[in-house]
């Protein structure tokens, strides 16, 4: 158990890099650095597919299916989504709206649960807590949004409901990819997670050119392949598609293996803390205390969600 909690947390904090990509580079298109991203994903899954190729041939079509699905709502689709609010909102509010992930995947995926269910009981304060955790910090940012000159509600509502879009996503992504994990157990998270760097890659690579396309029917004049700072977008890109999506992606997936899917849920909350923090040291910036107060009520409510037992194991506790 303590060591997919152990592979959460270190995936929590590669994911947290992903909010970094819109904030240092706010005039780059969020289309542009969601595919931009996922090429660099694909490229670097090239490589790592020549060494574990064995392994790969042992994926049955469906297989391929699956990790095509995957990639499209929980990569492609959901980091267009995110990058978007967070150049629409800032980068706080949608880690927050973001965060609700947590809460949300423990209640679908414990509606969901055979063997390895959380009774409501036992997960009702760890989820509570977050909860509030997550309400602090929000509320917080509306009171900076509210304090400013001139407040644009409807940007900032834009960015909220584009990172609503994005909890879909990734609501459906985990519960889905653990339903894969778990049926197929004989299998390497390594292998799964370059499967879907390779899956992604076409249409990341379908998704540069119709944006290229775009770009030049409609006369814009943002310059492609790679934007004004060439240098620093491709060393993002190139950071991004190796520790977030494919460390990270192998680390969900070793913690996916050993974890109940509601547990697993909450802890994606170590995103959400890893993202607050990466944002705060771009600021150069202490968090205010309400922000403060909303972390402290995460890294406690984590702290309950781990020690919940699932019944199963629970009952093989008492039994012996």
């Amino acid at each position: 158990m303590w060591i997919g909690i152990f592979y959460a947390l270190a995936a929590g904090l590669m994911w947290g890099l992903v909010f970094v990509g819109p904030l240092w580079l706010p005039d780059y298109p969020a289309a542009l650095q969601s595919v931009g991203r996922y090429v660099a994903f694909g490229l670097i899954a090239l490589p790592l597919a020549w060494f574990d190729r064995a392994r790969l041939r042992q994926l049955a079509r469906a297989d391929w299916i699956e990790a095509l699905k995957l990639v499209a709502i929980g990569n492609l689709l959901y980091y267009l989504c995110l990058a978007s609010a967070i150049q629409r909102a800032g980068g706080p509010v949608p880690t927050v709206i973001i965060g609700t992930l947590p809460v949300v995947i423990a209640i679908c995926a414990n509606r969901r649960e055979r063997a390895r269910r959380l009774t409501w009981r036992k997960l009702a304060p760890s989820l509570l807590l977050i909860a509030a955790g997550l309400a602090c910090v929000n509320l917080d940012e509306l009171a900076a949004l509210r304090a400013t000159a001139n407040p644009d509600y409807l940007r900032y509502a834009t960015g909220a409901a584009l990172a609503l879009v994005g909890v879909a996503c990734w609501t459906w992504y985990p519960l889905r990819n653990a339903d894969w994990l778990r049926s197929h157990p004989t299998h390497s998270p390594r292998t799964w997670a370059t499967a879907q760097g390779l899956a992604t890659l076409p249409l990341a690579l379908a998704g540069y050119a119709v944006l290229w396309i775009g770009f030049t029917v409609t006369g814009q004049s943002f310059p492609l392949p790679f934007g004004p700072w060439p240098q620093v977008f491709l060393a993002l890109m190139a950071a991004i598609g190796l520790l977030a999506s494919w460390v990270g992606t192998l680390c969900w997936n070793a913690a996916s293996q050993r974890l109940p899917t509601a547990l697993v849920g909450q802890l994606i909350v170590f995103e959400t803390l890893a993202a607050l923090a990466y944002t705060f040291i771009l600021r150069g910036a202490v968090p205010p205390w309400p922000t403060l107060a909303g972390i402290a009520l995460l890294i406690i409510g984590v702290i309950c969600a781990v020690r919940v037992q699932p019944e199963a194991a629970a009952a093989e506790a008492h039994a012996t």
